[in-house]
C-alpha cells in the first residue's frame, strides 16, 4: 500500500494523526470520512487516511487526515470475552504491580509481593480443576454407587483402586496446566518488528511503555509458573496418599516437591535477577530446568499414586485437599497484609495528597484473589450440586464441598454485599452535594435558559452528578478490598473443621440455617456475576454502552507488560507505542508536521510516545487531547508513572502546543492542569495554564429551529465533529506553521 503524499509548501504542510480510545471506532469513524484506505500497518494496527478524489479529503485548515486504528491489539472479540471473564484476576493482579507508590523505596519487595501473590492464583486455579477432578469426581463420586449409577462416562473407572482413579483423572488437572502454558507461549508477532532502535528521550518513567521487551520476563514467569503449577498438583496427590503413613518413595517425591515450590518462591523473589535483560541467560536456564524437572516429578508422582500397594481411606473428601486450600487462602492473607503495611509505610506522594493515594497495589491484588478464590469456590460447588444430582443420591454428603471453599462463598458475598450497601448509602449521602454542585455548573452553563427547558436542564443536572461519582469509587474500592480480605482471612476457620453456622449462630447469634442459605445465595452470585461477565464481554463490542466500560477495564489492564502474572492477556502498548512512534518520525523527516489527536486511552498512548521522540522530532508536533483520563484516573491509580512532573514534561516537549478539551459530564475524562470552571477560584499560572478547554455539554439545552431534539449530551464520546474541537485543530495548526516559518 501506498503512502499518500501531500502537497503544498513545505512549511504548511500538517498531518493530524488521530487515536481513538475505547470505543474501538473503524477509521471512518474516527476521520469523520466515509472513503478511506490503509496507508501503513495491518488490519490488527494499521494506519489510514480519506482516499484521494473523494469529497473532505482534506481536513480543518488543510491538514491532511490520518487515522491509527489499534482496537484489535492485541485479541478480537471472542479472545477478548474469554479473558475478561477467566484471565480477570490474571489482568489484575499483573496491573496492580504497576500501581506502587512514587517512591523508590521498597519497590523491589512491592513487585516481589506482587508476583508471589500472582504465583498463589495460578495455585488456586490448579486446586479447583484438582478438586472437581480429583475430590469430586475420582475420589468421592467414583467410589459411590449411586453417584455413579447413569454414568456411562464414569463407570469405566468405577470400582478400580482409588490410587488408579486419581493417577488417571490427574491427567485433567495436568492438561489444564498444559492449555494455560500453551495459551501462554502461544508465538505471536516478533517484538523486534515494532520495537523503537534508539531509547527513550526521556527519563521518566512513563518513557518506557513501549521500550520493555517483556519477552523474556515473561518467558521466565511463565517457567516458574508451570512448575509450580505441577508442583501444586504433585503436592495434592502426596497428600493424599501420606494419610495412610509415610514410605521412602513418598518422603523422596515430598522432599522434591517442596524443594520445587521453594525454589519458585525464591526466584520470584529476586526482582533484579528476573527482570534482567536479555535472552539466554543463566536465569532462562535455570528457570526451564526447573519447569522440565518438575514435569518429570509429575509423572513419577502419579506412577507412585497408581502403584503404590498401602490401602487407602474410605469416605470423605481427598485426604489433605481442605488442608492445602485452606493453608493456601491463609498464605494470600498474609502476603496481602504484609503488601498493604509495605504500600502505606512507603505511599509518599506530595503534600497534602489523599491519604488514599497509592493504595492501588494492594486493593486490586486483594480484588483479584477474592475473585479467584470465589471462581474456584464456585466451580466446585457446581460441580457438587451436579454430581449430588440436587440432593437425590443415597449420599449427599460425600459431594459436599470443602470447608475452606464454604468460607471463602460466605465471606465473598458477605464483602459484595456490603460494598453495594455502602455503595448505596454513599450514594444518598453524596447525592445533595453532587446535586447542589451539578446546578451550579449548569445554572453558569446556561443562564437564559427558558422555563420550557426545565426538564433537559435536569438531564444535564443528573448526568453532570452521575460523572462526579468517579471520585467516590475510590474509597469504595479500598473499603471493598478490606472486607475481601477479611473474608479471605475467615478462610482458616475451615482448619479448624469449624462451620460457618455454628461459628456464626454460637458468637453473632444468627442461625445456622440462615448462614447456610447466605452461602447458597453466594454461590448462585458469583454465577451471576460470571454469567453477566460473559454477557458484558459478549455485547462490549456490540453496543457503544457496553463498549464504553467494559473498554476501559479491558485497556487498564492490557495497557501494561505482563511483569506479575504471565498468563494475563497481553500488552497492546508494547506494539502501540513503536509504532506511533515509527510512524510519527517517519512523516516528520518527510517534511511533515504532525498534530496529534487523541481521545480517551489514545491520548495515554500518544503521551507515551511524546516522551519517546527526540527534539528533532516533537519540535514539529502539537498535541490534542479529549476524554483524556490522564489525570484523573492515572495519576491516581499509578502514581510512579503519570504525574504533573511527566504531564508537564509532555507540554515542555512539544512548545505547549497542547489542547485538552474535557466536559463535566464525562465519567473518565477530565482536565489536566486546570478545571476553568465558571466562578473557580483557582488561578493557575505558566504555560499549563492554557493547555485546558472546558467544553459545554451539551451544546445547548433548546431544541434550535432546524431540529427536532434538543443536542445531545456527548458525555466520553469523542467530538471529532464539535466547534471547539476545530477550533482547537485550526488554533494548533496555525502554530506548527508559524514555528515552523519562524525556525526556517
Amino acid at each position: 500500500m501506498a503512502d499518500a503524499s501531500p502537497t503544498g509548501p513545505t512549511t504548511d504542510r500538517v498531518v493530524e494523526l488521530r487515536v481513538h480510545g475505547v470505543s474501538g471506532a473503524g477509521a471512518d469513524q474516527v476521520l469523520d470520512r466515509p472513503h478511506v484506505e490503509q496507508v501503513a500497518g495491518d488490519r490488527n494496527g494499521g494506519f489510514y487516511r480519506t482516499r484521494p478524489g473523494y469529497p473532505g479529503e482534506t481536513g480543518t485548515a488543510g491538514v491532511t487526515l490520518e487515522a491509527y486504528r489499534w482496537s484489535d491489539l492485541p485479541s478480537g472479540t471472542a479472545v477478548r470475552t474469554l479473558s475478561l471473564v477467566f484471565l480477570l484476576p490474571f489482568m489484575l493482579c499483573n496491573v496492580a504491580l504497576w500501581m506502587r507508590p512514587a517512591t523508590h523505596a521498597s519497590k523491589h519487595g512491592i513487585v516481589a509481593l506482587c508476583r508471589l501473590l500472582a504465583l498463589t492464583l495460578t495455585m488456586l486455579y490448579v486446586l479447583s480443576i484438582v478438586g472437581v477432578a480429583l475430590d469430586l469426581i475420582a475420589w468421592r463420586c467414583m467410589g459411590s454407587p449411586s453417584c455413579m449409577a447413569g454414568r456411562s462416562w464414569l463407570s469405566w473407572l468405577g470400582g478400580r483402586s482409588p490410587g488408579l482413579r486419581l493417577g488417571v483423572m490427574s491427567l485433567v488437572p495436568a492438561g489444564a496446566v498444559g492449555l494455560v502454558w500453551w495459551l501462554g507461549a502461544r508465538p505471536g508477532r516478533p517484538f523486534e518488528a515494532f520495537r523503537n532502535p534508539a531509547p527513550a528521550a526521556s527519563e521518566h518513567r512513563l518513557s518506557g511503555v513501549g521500550q520493555w521487551d517483556a519477552a523474556p520476563l515473561v518467558g521466565r514467569l511463565r517457567s516458574v509458573h508451570v512448575a509450580a503449577a505441577f508442583a501444586t498438583l504433585d503436592g495434592s496427590l502426596l497428600a493424599a496418599r501420606a494419610s495412610q503413613g509415610p514410605s521412602w518413595e513418598m518422603v523422596v517425591l515430598l522432599v522434591a516437591t517442596g524443594a520445587v515450590l521453594l525454589a519458585c518462591l525464591v526466584l520470584l523473589a529476586t526482582v533484579r535477577t528476573l527482570d534482567r535483560p536479555g535472552q539466554g541467560t543463566r536465569v532462562d536456564q535455570v528457570t526451564r530446568g526447573l519447569r522440565t524437572l518438575t514435569c518429570g516429578l509429575t509423572i513419577l508422582v502419579v506412577v507412585h499414586t497408581i502403584r503404590s500397594p498401602k490401602p487407602w481411606p474410605q469416605g470423605g473428601e481427598l485426604p489433605g485437599y481442605g488442608a492445602i486450600v485452606a493453608w493456601l487462602f491463609v498464605s494470600q492473607t498474609a502476603l496481602l497484609a504484609v503488601l498493604a503495611a509495605v504500600v502505606i509505610w512507603r505511599r509518599g506522594g506530595p503534600p497534602g495528597s489523599s491519604p488514599l493515594r497509592a493504595l492501588g497495589a494492594p486493593v486490586f491484588v486483594t480484588i483479584a484473589a477474592g475473585l479467584a478464590v470465589a471462581f474456584s469456590a464456585e466451580l466446585d460447588y457446581r460441580v457438587a450440586d451436579l454430581l449430588d444430582r440436587n440432593g437425590a443420591t443415597a449420599d449427599r454428603l460425600a459431594t459436599s464441598p470443602p470447608l475452606p471453599y464454604k468460607w471463602a462463598i460466605f465471606g465473598f458475598f458477605i464483602a459484595v454485599l456490603t460494598a453495594v450497601l455502602v455503595g448505596g448509602v454513599v450514594t444518598v449521602l453524596t447525592r445533595r452535594r453532587r446535586w447542589r454542585a451539578a446546578r451550579a455548573i449548569v445554572a453558569a452553563d446556561f443562564p437564559h435558559a427558558p422555563p420550557e427547558a426545565s426538564a433537559r436542564l435536569r438531564q444535564v443536572e443528573r448526568s453532570v452528578a452521575r460523572a462526579r461519582f468517579t471520585e467516590r469509587l475510590e474509597p469504595l474500592a479500598i473499603a471493598y478490598a478490606g472486607l475481601a480480605a477479611l473474608g479471605l482471612a475467615t478462610s482458616v476457620l475451615g482448619l479448624l473443621q469449624l462451620y460457618p453456622g455454628d461459628v456464626i449462630q454460637r458468637y453473632v447469634g444468627v442461625p445456622a440455617d440462615m448462614v447456610n442459605f447466605l452461602i447458597g445465595m453466594g454461590s448462585y452470585a458469583i454465577a451471576v456475576i460470571i454469567l453477566g461477565l460473559v454477557i458484558g464481554g459478549i455485547f462490549a463490542y456490540r453496543t457503544a454502552q457496553f463498549r464504553r466500560y467494559v473498554g476501559v477495564l479491558w485497556d487498564l489492564g492490557t495497557f501494561w507488560p505482563r511483569a506479575a502474572h504471565p498468563f494475563a492477556p497481553p500488552c497492546y502498548a508494547e506494539r502501540a507505542v513503536p509504532e506511533l512512534t515509527r510512524r510519527i518520525t517517519y512523516l516528520v523527516d518527510q517534511g511533515e508536521s504532525v498534530l496529534l489527536a487523541g481521545h480517551s486511552h489514545g491520548s495515554v498512548l500518544l503521551a507515551a510516545t511524546v516522551l519517546q521522540l527526540p527534539s528533532r522530532v516533537t519540535d514539529r508536533l502539537a498535541l490534542l487531547t479529549y476524554g483524556s483520563p490522564l489525570h484523573r484516573m492515572y495519576s491516581r491509580l499509578f502514581p510512579a508513572y503519570v504525574d504533573d512532573e511527566v504531564l508537564r514534561e509532555i507540554g515542555e516537549r512539544v512548545g505547549w502546543r497542547w489542547r485538552n478539551l474535557w466536559r463535566d459530564t464525562d465519567q473518565l475524562g477530565g482536565w489536566i492542569f486546570a478545571a476553568h470552571r465558571p466562578g473557580s477560584r483557582e488561578t493557575p499560572t505558566g504555560p499549563e495554564a492554557t493547555v485546558d478547554r472546558r467544553l459545554t455539554d451539551p451544546r445547548d439545552v433548546v431544541t434550535p429551529p432546524y431540529d427536532s431534539v434538543p443536542p445531545p449530551i456527548v458525555s466520553h464520546l469523542p467530538c471529532e465533529s464539535d466547534e471547539a474541537f476545530t477550533a482547537a485543530e485550526r488554533d494548533l495548526t496555525e502554530r506548527l506553521r508559524a514555528d515552523r516559518r519562524r525556525s526556517g
